[in-house]
């Protein structure tokens, strides 16, 4: 028998972005709905980040353990157990899941129906046997894997990001078809686990950063044993479970035991049925406009199925536009200009605003480019991690774009995204004191970079300080 549910707001997907709006407008007196057919947590906490850091921990902690020498530790070779590893990934996930779940998001007030979703009118989703009229929905359903429609891929056993942390038996040799963020990371931690590792990237590794500094982060995971081959477009898979063939198009065979596809992300579109919704869409997503609105007005779409910058963060800073909009009828506007990114390779890349060649392209001379190298900063050569960069984009005295390589990239970059997000000048990173020594420091000096010019080859500065000398 079908049940009929009215509220005031259904999200579709209990990932990040839904339950963050889940979580935020029924603490706020709206009824909510949450629709989810899947794991509560999404992609980020089963499938993605949260795993993905986790394997990369473990691979941070074998590395370590022959790469002591410098510091007076005889190296040695660990002994992997690849099995225990996965075991530290699945508690990892576990420990936070209480936080994703069913129980809790009941307890707070949340309607939450495990089914999937379809549209069936303007007004309306069915899910399971349960029909919810909902005064807004917001579409938060994410992303998968995008797998290509290679010859005989669909012959041969491969993995993806959602099922590879899965997997118990470690790789002798894997391959990787992807060379971005999911690629690298995984690529890296599985050899620093002891895996050969192959990467096949069809254009350039790491393509979507700052050149300079992605060549900085290839050097050294290449060091490390990966070997990473740039314009090899697969063009047929061969094999069987535990050997794997890939041919290019160049002609060129890579053989190896297990096969893992990054080749990039699509978005979750296909059990929505949106045309009965009156949303428009196309290939990379939902439109939205800059309220997150779609062509449905009463529709909003967050995260990566509305398209554009696809990190969890961006999920969750989409769930408070909406609810500022939903909730309390109140004009917000989504931007990207100081939204963060980091890819979790040793060393780290991250990123906010304009990149170099964007802010030339866009300011032309106007910009001015500070740089500021790790290995001029005391806490990095303390620790030996002084392979690193800092490049920040200046317009008119104040950032409009960061871009760094190196240790705790991920960490630094916030503090540009805080200035970026609050139209903060240079003056204001110059005068921010950091404690001595720590890896904070590179934003300061980064921001000093910027006035020594303007201060120590300046005269008319010279000659006030003359002057003032005389009294």
């Amino acid at each position: 028998m079908t049940k009929h549910i009215k509220t005031d707001l259904c999200v579709i997907g209990g990932g990040s972005g839904g339950l963050s709006v889940a979580a935020g407008a029924v603490q706020m007196g709206a009824s909510v709905v949450l629709v989810e057919g899947g794991k509560m947590g999404g992609d980020c906490l089963n499938y993605g980040c949260v795993p993905s850091k986790a394997l990369i921990a473990a691979g941070k902690h074998a590395h370590a353990m022959t790469t002591g020498a410098p510091f007076g530790i005889t190296p040695v070779v660990p002994k992997v157990d690849y099995a225990a590893a996965k075991d530290h990934v699945a508690s990892v996930i576990a420990g936070i899941a209480p936080q994703d779940s069913v129980e809790r998001f009941q307890g707070l007030g949340v309607q939450v129906i495990e089914a999937y979703g379809t549209f069936i009118s303007e007004t309306e989703l069915q899910a399971g046997d349960t029909i919810i009229k909902a005064r807004r929905f917001v579409i938060a359903t994410g992303s998968s894997p995008f797998v290509p429609p290679i010859q005989g891929l669909d012959k041969v056993p491969y993995y993806t990001n959602e099922n590879i942390f899965d997997l118990r038996e470690q790789p002798k040799h894997l391959i990787v078809i992807g060379g971005g963020p999911i690629g690298m990371e995984l690529a890296q931690a599985h050899r620093r686990l002891g895996s050969d590792v192959t990467v096949l990237e069809g254009m350039t590794a790491l393509g979507k950063d700052d050149p300079e500094l992605a060549a900085i982060a290839l050097a050294r995971i290449r060091a490390e044993g990966v070997v990473i081959v740039e314009g090899a477009l697969a063009s047929e898979i061969k094999g069987k479970a535990g050997a794997v063939e890939v041919h290019t198009k160049d002609g060129a065979v890579y053989k190896g035991s297990h096969l893992l596809m990054a080749v990039g992300r699509k978005p979750n579109l296909d059990t929505l049925d949106l045309t009965a919704a009156g949303v428009a869409f196309d290939r990379s997503g939902v439109t939205v406009d800059a309220s997150l609105k779609t062509s449905n007005p009463k529709i909003y779409a967050i995260g990566d199925v509305a398209g554009g910058l696809q990190f969890t963060h961006m999920a969750n800073y989409h769930a408070g536009i909406v609810i500022r909009s939903a909730l309390f009828g109140l004009p917000s506007k989504a931007s990207t200009a100081h939204i963060p990114w980091a890819t979790y390779t040793d060393p780290e890349i991250a990123q906010v605003g304009l990149t170099e060649a964007q802010a030339r392209e866009q300011h032309s001379d106007a910009v001015e480019v500070v740089r500021f190298n790790f290995a001029e900063n005391d806490r990095a050569r303390a620790e030996l991690t002084t392979t690193g960069l800092i490049k920040v984009m200046v317009l008119k005295g104040r950032p409009i774009g960061a871009s760094i390589v190196g240790a705790q990239a991920g960490e630094l970059i916030q503090v540009w995204s805080l200035a970026i997000a609050n139209r903060l000048k240079m003056g204001a990173v110059a005068a921010m004191v950091s404690p001595y020594p720590t890896m904070g420091e590179i934003n300061k000096r980064a921001a000093g970079a910027y006035f020594g010019p303007r201060l120590f080859s300046n005269p008319w500065v010279k000659r006030v300080v003359r002057l003032v000398q005389k009294f």
